[in-house]
């Protein structure tokens, strides 16, 4: 096994995207990742690729192994064809930074990862998400959409830090804090990527878009605040926006649940998503 770290991203691009586009939906993230970092336009927080790990196992020439770490995320990975050599794990563990924060990839090479990572570590590892990816090719026509959808925008600011704190706070079950520095909700709202679900004038619901690839657009983001909760507003808005991507020329619209909430996995499967594979995230403790 030859293992090769990258310092250019645009070297490494030019190596994993080709290999990384065979489940190009199922790698949402670290293709994202790289199209920003290759792109090189946008520099904020995370996205310098000054300060990201990347590397590949290969063997005989042909790439087996493709993994990224954009501080202070995860390590992401991909098994070229989801085929993957424990002596692939093995090479990468052996040239890894001091430490990882975990780990986010599809379930059975996370597992196989974190078995052997914590193995030598001495260390532990524990389920932050369990994850599924569903992907949609046509929004169900038997949806109901009230409301309309629009860009989020600067007046919004009165209520969108509050709902992107709750959000978070759901998503990785720590307490919402709402920043006085507005810098990072301008940053968001400037994306021009998240869009509210109105109703008579009023937001009740928002999704974002993220990560645009050639055939493939994710939803993220998606979120109700409590008191309009029960009401379909979750369901129109995404369905909405899906419709929205696919207008758009994209072939699909990918996305990520946690199986702990059933009730967003049942909303999304009858809006038209179908599940594609399990992804895990894991930590290291």
């Amino acid at each position: 096994m030859q293992f090769k770290v990258y310092t250019d991203v645009k070297t490494f691009y030019h190596d994993t995207y080709p290999i990384l586009m065979r489940h190009e939906a199922q790698n949402l993230i670290p293709l994202g990742n790289i199209i920003i970092g290759n792109d090189g336009r946008d520099t904020h927080d995370w996205r310098d690729p000054a300060n990201w790990f990347m590397a590949t196992v290969s063997e005989g020439g042909d790439i087996k192994l493709t993994a990224v770490m954009t501080p202070p995320h995860n390590l992401t990975l991909y098994a070229t064809d989801n085929h993957f050599d424990h002596n692939a794990i093995a090479c990468l563990l052996a040239q890894l930074p001091d430490s990882i924060p975990g780990v986010m990839t599809e379930k059975s090479l996370a597992l196989a990862f974190a078995e052997l990572y914590t193995q030598v570590h001495k260390m532990q590892y524990k389920t932050t998400m369990n994850q599924r990816i569903y992907e949609l090719t046509a929004v169900n026509p038997n949806v109901p959409t009230p409301g309309s959808l629009r860009l989020l925008r600067d007046e919004d600011m009165c209520f969108f830090p509050y709902w992107l704190g709750d959000f978070t706070c759901d998503v990785e079950f720590d307490s919402n804090t709402v920043s006085s520095d507005d810098t990072h909700y301008r940053y968001r709202i400037a994306k021009k990527n998240i869009y509210v679900l109105e109703i008579d004038n009023t937001p009740v619901s928002m999704a974002c878009t993220n990560r645009e690839m050639q055939t493939v657009c994710g939803v993220a983001l998606v979120y109700t605040p409590p008191y309009f909760r029960g009401r379909g507003y979750a369901s129109s808005c995404v369905a909405q926006l899906s419709q929205l991507i696919l207008s758009r020329g994209f072939k699909r619209c990918v996305l990520y649940t946690d199986l702990a909430n059933p009730t967003s996995n049942s909303i999304y499967q009858k809006i038209g998503y179908s599940p594609i594979c399990d992804s895990l995230e894991l930590k290291f403790v």
